[in-house]
């Protein structure tokens, strides 16, 4: 015997989180001329600490495409710029057959952010070949996480959100709205914390 559905919470339209976990209070809108691109694993769409969805509010260009194994052509149009070279993966350089030289990319103009745990970011670039043909970007010396809320097995893991930024930060320079969306991280961080502290 089917039990009747329970009443739907009101979401608030803009971040699409329930009316009591909204987090729009934090976004900082930001102008960014490197597109974002956040392939996000479907297990992160709903993670209620999850930071992608605050990092696409505050900035100008990001866009979230979600999936695991994505379609080559769709991925290829997506990844296509009208200049050879243009688009970049943040990810740490891993691949022994490629010089430690590609640690800049002064002609990036869309960078693609893997919102996943490690261990799954691994498994999406197995699984979309043409990731693994980018260029990659890797940060230069990040700082230790703000992100507190959520576990991190080594001490240079960061948040889609703080990866983000640090990577516009390296490519397009120091930036005051880049620093305000970091501290409106901070009170997204104050506000999970609240909320799942046993």
């Amino acid at each position: 015997m089917l039990t009747p559905a329970g009443p739907q919470r009101a979401r608030c339209p803009s971040c699409q989180r329930p009316q009591a976990a909204c987090i729009c209070q934090w976004v900082r809108p930001a102008a960014n001329r490197a597109e974002l691109l956040l392939l996000q694993h479907p297990l992160e769409q709903g993670h209620a600490k999850g930071s992608a969805k605050l990092l696409q509010l505050s900035l100008q260009n990001c866009r979230i495409w979600v999936g695991e194994r994505f379609d080559p052509e769709e991925l290829a149009q997506a990844l296509a710029t009208t200049e050879a070279g243009s688009t970049w993966l943040l990810y740490p350089e891993d691949r022994p057959h490629i010089k430690p030289g590609l640690m800049a990319a002064p002609a990036c103009r869309r960078l693609v952010l893997l919102d996943a745990t490690w261990r799954k970011s691994r498994k999406m670039l197995l699984l979309n070949p043409l990731l693994q043909s980018l260029p990659r970007l890797a940060l230069l010396d990040p700082p230790a996480s703000r992100y507190h809320v959520r576990k991190a097995h080594l001490g240079h893991q960061l948040s889609t959100l703080e990866a983000g930024v640090l990577a516009l930060q390296q490519l397009e320079g120091p930036s005051a709205a880049f620093d305000d969306l970091l501290k409106g991280f901070d009170g997204f961080v104050a506000q999970q914390a609240a909320r799942f502290q046993p």
